[in-house]
């Protein structure tokens, strides 16, 4: 188990004062975080102690300390997971070469941008939920979306440690532009769509962590298989940390729905809207919306990018090691259904082709497991309504079915429908401004707003009525 040490300015497990020049780039760069982080990071809360955690080894198990740190005093640095003897590419054109311990210069671009695609996110979803301290439902709805805030903070340093180690001035550029472009920015948004979408609400942010977060999950699974070892090492650590992010939200989102029923109990046949609460079909929106606008992130279903890089063994797919699969995928064929003429027509395409739809497979499937937690809450509320996904090619920006109407059920419709029902599916203006409206803090120790319920029990034992956040006076 490897122990992180903080006696460094840049608290690390990778021997950092032993690198020179890599110290100097990383130390000339931290200011710069810094001045990012005061400006983008939580608004308003930089002197107010929260209780994180912080990790001290990169063992999964029993890998962080808790206690009070104010954010801009948080030690941010770089963890790689123990190295594994002896490891091999797993995949690809060179299965069961060695693994690369320096960047394959053949590879060199197409590994930049994956990483430099997946550090964008980092900050981007800082970005979008800076505003939301001020509207906290509770102090540990508060620290969570703290610890949240900081550790994605940190998978940006873990990126931009990879850029400057092994990608010399065009990756110290590209950690530079990462503290450059803004979320929802018209002139220099973030890569990826999704992390340009404003989150006003805590209703978005948990929906955010509960499927957008769990992309990253996915993207990072992919990742960990990468033959580039030191990308592989960085984030297998970076999941451990990511599982936190999707607890937030799947049961952020099950403590609104267990508010919900038991406004519904207590006034059977009466809205929840009208005592304060959100109704299921509201809820059931914004799971269309985030669900379908995560969805995009995969890209294309159909991809010669996603070919390529299982061919070079840069990203694989999720659990690729441990799978009983083809790992060179030379020979499989996977059926893709497209939109020919108003129909859907099922067709083969060649397996690596279509890694992004098999890596997508793997994420819904994970989805539709939060969605029967949240099922379950309304089911022991003896109520019959059930959540659900929508289909996967509904309301697709991005791949062969954007530009396209479909139902919630996958079924192709007109513009005409889709207009006539969009509102049914995906939140309205005024779903919007009424769930914002209920957006008000609920800030002492122990007090939960009107439309969640507090969770079962605390942070690493806490009580509920423990001070997470110290606001003072």
């Amino acid at each position: 188990m490897t122990t992180v040490d903080y006696s460094e300015k840049i608290p690390n497990n990778v021997n950092l004062s032993s690198d020179n020049r890599l110290q100097r780039a990383l130390e000339a760069w931290q200011p710069r975080y810094l001045d990012w982080w005061r400006e983008m990071g939580p608004s308003d809360f930089a002197a107010n102690e929260v209780y994180l955690r912080t990790a001290v080894s990169v063992d999964k198990d029993g890998w962080a300390q808790f206690g009070y740190v104010r954010m801009p005093d948080y030690r941010w640095g770089i963890f790689l997971a123990d190295p594994i003897a002896g490891r091999k590419v797993g995949f690809g054109d060179h299965a069961d070469a060695e693994a690369w311990q320096q960047v394959p210069g053949e590879y060199r671009a197409d590994l930049r941008r994956l990483i430099v695609t997946q550090a964008d996110t980092e900050p981007a979803s800082v970005e979008q939920q800076r505003l939301l301290g001020h509207t906290a439902p509770s102090l540990y709805d508060l620290r969570n979306l703290f610890q949240v805030n900081v550790e994605e903070g940190r998978h940006l340093w873990a990126m931009v440690y990879l850029l400057q180690t092994h990608f010399g001035k065009e990756g110290r550029d590209e950690a530079e532009e990462l503290l450059e472009r803004r979320s929802g920015n018209p002139d220099r948004p973030r890569i990826l769509t999704t992390f340009n979408e404003p989150i006003e609400t805590w209703l978005d942010f948990f929906m955010f962590t509960m499927f957008t977060d769990r992309d990253g999950k996915f993207q990072l699974l992919a990742l960990a298989e990468s033959g580039f070892d030191p990308l592989a090492r960085t984030c297998r650590f970076m999941l451990t940390e990511e599982a936190h992010h999707m607890f937030v939200g799947q049961t952020g989102v099950g403590r609104v729905i267990q508010r919900t029923c038991e406004l519904m109990k207590q006034h059977p046949g009466d809205s929840p809207r009208r005592h304060g609460g959100i109704d299921f079909e509201t809820l059931q929106k914004y799971i269309n919306f985030w669900v379908s606008s995560s969805t995009d992130l995969f890209g294309g279903e159909v991809s010669s990018n996603a070919a390529t890089f299982f061919a070079e063994g840069i990203k694989g797919r999720a659990y690729e090691a441990a799978s009983p699969v083809d790992h060179r995928a030379l020979d499989g064929a996977y059926t893709v259904e497209k939109l020919v003429d108003g129909a859907i027509v099922r067709e083969q395409v060649p397996l690596r082709n279509a890694m992004n739809e098999v890596l997508r497979d793997a994420y819904l499937d994970d989805n539709q497991k939060g969605v029967d937690y949240w099922n379950k809450i309304v089911e022991k509320a003896g109520l019959d309504f059930r959540f659900r996904l929508p289909h996967r090619r509904f309301n697709r920006s991005i791949g062969i079915y954007s530009g396209a109407r479909f139902d919630l059920d996958g079924n192709p419709i007109h513009e005409a429908d889709w207009d006539a029902n969009k509102d049914r599916w995906l939140p309205s203006a005024e779903d919007r401004a009424y769930v914002k409206s209920l957006m008000r803090p609920a800030l002492a120790p122990g007090q939960f707003a009107g439309w969640i319920a507090p969770p079962p029990k605390g942070i690493n034992g806490q009580p509920l009525d423990f001070e997470y956040v110290r606001l003072g006076s």
